[in-house]
């Protein structure tokens, strides 16, 4: 159940945290922390990734060009285990390369970075203040101001091309908690609720929704807000990512588009109905623009002259894995067209060229993430760049693209492209200090036939030094989503570098249900979980088998979310191959999953539909790993996270509480302020650490 958009969460995650009290009474740091630590020289005479050296990425993120397309301004995260906590500072680089140069060295972490339209300032958002607020500086770093004093604080931002006025967006408060209904039981602690969603992936229903602000910038100030939806019961940008780029502006800064589910309750869990919606400044209206397509509908883009709205639209009601078309409405007309109709691929990250001619895009094409250019006068669509890596992001500068890039064997760091020949140029090096220390293994790409005799590819990570004489204990990853490409991510958890240099062969299929290999490829899964993408593990596992330097006799098989599921599902049908199993978050009893998750359209979807139903879906007898605990017999490692909303960590219990009651070796981690994911710097290193002394404990004691 990890989204794709689920990918970035995990790698740009950032934890702020600020010195005050909370009255908002500014105190002085206790003391100076170091963020930027070099490695040390046991990690140096190691000359091996670990996880300690993992946290000491910086991790960038946010690229974006100033207006005059000369400039790059990104974030970097870099965190303190000792602390436990992660600090986030701007930096500026040229765009045609050159020194990076940081401007912000606060005590606070920095977010949201935005060039003010004339590029005379930069933007961010910062709670030094005590809430979340708006900040402007020079491009030099000078000139530190506070620009907003907004109640409650913001959550992100979006200047308006006149730059007159922007965009925010912040939490309002639209229901009625159980303190306004008894306000003489002011200690009573309780959540009251009569309908769904009552929480989402890591939080409960709060009786307030994100709403959008406008507001005039009067002599360096915000002035005159107005919500742009009073009294709405819904989210813009929408949840559960509150992505401020689900939001834009006309050129004329006369209209702001948005995306917004304008469901509630019992709809809103069961559907992903959204849409783009127009809102007018001079009058105040608000249009559909989507209305009638029932899928999701996001990321509105405008033309440069306003007569053109492209954005991304899943077609089918509900599911939440369809192709991400992209498509473009005259907004004077109203004609739509599917610039991708035979494009089977998906779609996202929508820019416009600077003459309105063309469309760039980012997709994903068989196990990678490129940089595409669609034409909508032809309806041609060009893939512009090539290479084992995914991009992240992009941006125009001139004539060149500059984008984000990563790879399995490199963090994300800053690149320009050019789109007529796809050659990139590094021009950020943020790790450099670590890969000149340490030996990162090969990866390389393998075909190999399935049952039903289709190509599939398998990413194969090697051990750094890797000997071809030498025999290997091997890891199967199972990937999450489902529909979620095993692509060229830099994991900051589930790193298969890290794996490798822990004496690993990583054997990372991309198996029936995964995108990138055109959309039947992608959709087969739904209704079959323990179908043809379980035997599509197995026939990697077995092929991988053949070679030599693999111990056939010393397999594992990790995965998480939907990995974690097929763990729990191998478990009971892998008929000896695997020595021993770690399952994070997985589902276990399809059941009691479907009663405890919260995203009602995806179990209806890919289950089948309620479990209640007659006749009952198939899914539910056929494939729920709890009905083969009796074939259970293999050591399993268990993680979960009590915050973890999306798949409950009673799952786990369930699970654990199986292989136990069965005599099976077994071992039970649970994080209790963790979600889905495990982002806390130090229980990350010690997910990695009880990680691979379980594995070594199984698989290396011979």
């Amino acid at each position: 159940m990890i989204k794709k958009h689920a990918l970035l969460a995990i790698a740009g995650g950032v934890v702020l945290f600020a010195a005050f009290s909370c009255s908002g009474e500014k105190k002085s740091p206790a003391k100076t922390v170091e963020y930027n630590q070099p490695l040390t020289s046991a990690e140096i005479s190691g000359g091996k990734l670990t996880a300690e050296i993992l946290w000491k990425f910086g991790r960038v993120s946010d690229a974006t060009v100033s207006p005059d397309q000369k400039t790059i301004l990104y974030a970097v995260t870099r965190y303190n285990v000792a602390e436990n906590k992660g600090m986030t500072d701007l930096f500026v680089i040229p765009v045609s390369g050159g020194e990076a140069r940081q401007l912000t060295h606060s005590d606070y972490s920095a977010s949201n970075p935005r060039w003010t339209p004339d590029g005379a300032k930069i933007a961010y958002l910062s709670d030094e203040s005590g809430s979340s607020q708006i900040w402007e500086i020079n491009p030099d770093g000078t000139g530190k101001t506070m620009i907003s004093e907004v109640d409650g604080g913001i959550n992100g931002f979006v200047f308006a091309p006149d730059n007159k006025k922007l965009a925010y967006i912040k939490d309002v408060q639209v229901e009625k908690s159980p303190s306004d209904l008894y306000p003489d039981l002011p200690k009573a602690d309780v959540r009251l609720y009569d309908d769904l969603m009552i929480r989402h992936w890591n939080r409960w229903n709060d009786y307030k929704h994100s709403h959008i602000f406008i507001a005039g910038i009067d002599n360096g100030k915000l002035s005159g807000d107005k919500d742009i939806m009073p009294g709405e019961d819904w989210d813009a940008p929408m949840a559960p990512d509150f992505n401020i780029d689900e939001i834009c502006w006309s050129p004329d800064a006369q209209s702001l588009f948005y995306s917004c589910k304008k469901l509630a309750g019992k709809e809103y869990a069961v559907s992903t109905n959204s849409d783009i919606y127009r809102y007018s400044v001079a009058d105040g209206k608000t249009d559909n623009f989507t209305e009638g397509m029932l899928g999701y509908d996001r990321g509105p883009a405008i033309s440069p002259d306003g007569k053109y709205m492209a954005w991304t639209s899943m077609a089918t009601p509900a599911y939440e894995a369809d192709k991400d078309r992209l498509m473009i409405k005259d907004l004077s007309t109203g004609k739509t067209q599917d610039l991708s109709e035979k494009f089977d691929q998906s779609a996202s990250s929508l820019h416009w060229s600077a003459d309105g001619k063309s469309i760039y895009f980012i997709s994903a094409v068989k196990g990678t993430v490129q940089l595409y250019r669609a034409e909508p006068s032809t309806g041609t669509i060009t893939q512009l760049t090539s290479g084992v890596h995914d991009y992240t992001s992009l941006a125009q500068a001139g004539n060149d693209l500059v984008a984000q890039r990563m790879s399995m064997s490199q963090a994300t760091e800053i690149y320009r492209v050019n789109p007529s020949n796809g050659e990139a140029v590094q021009l950020t090096n943020t790790n450099k200090n670590i890969y000149d220390n340490i030996r990162m293994g090969q990866v390389k790409e393998r075909w190999i036939k399935t049952t039903d005799n289709k190509d599939m590819l398998v990413w194969v990570i090697y051990p750094p030094g890797f000997d071809s004489t030498k025999r290997y204990p091997a890891l199967l990853y199972c990937e999450g989503g489902p529909q979620s490409v095993v692509s060229q991510f830099f994991s900051y958890r589930w790193n298969f570098q890290i794996m490798a240099a822990h004496g690993y062969i990583v054997i990372a299929p991309n198996r029936r249900g995964l995108p990138s290999f055109g959309q039947a490829w992608n959709d087969q899964i739904a209704g079959d979980y323990g179908g043809q993408n379980m035997k599509d593990y197995l026939s990697a596992v077995d092929n991988m088998k053949k070679e030599p330097y693999i111990d056939g006799d010393h397999l594992g098989c990790v995965g998480a979310s939907y990995g974690g599921y097929s763990v729990f599902y191998l478990a009971g049908h892998h008929e000896g191959r695997f020595k021993a199993f770690i399952a994070h978050c997985g589902m276990f009893n399809f059941e009691s999953f479907y009663g405890g998750t919260e995203e009602l359209w995806f179990p209806n979807h890919d289950l089948g539909g309620p479990y209640w139903q007659k006749p009952q879906p198939k899914s539910y007898g056929a494939f729920s790993p709890h009905l083969f605990v009796d074939k259970w017999n293999t050591p399993i490692m268990i993680i979960t996270g009590e915050r973890d909303f999306r798949i409950p960590y009673t799952e786990s219990l369930q699970a654990f509480t199986a292989a136990r009651m069965k005599g099976i070796p077994s071992r039970l981690l649970v994080f209790p302020n963790e979600t889905h994911f495990v982002t806390k710097p130090q229980n990350s290193i010690l997910w990695q650490r009880e990680f691979f002394g379980w594995l070594d404990k199984w698989l290396k004691n011979k």
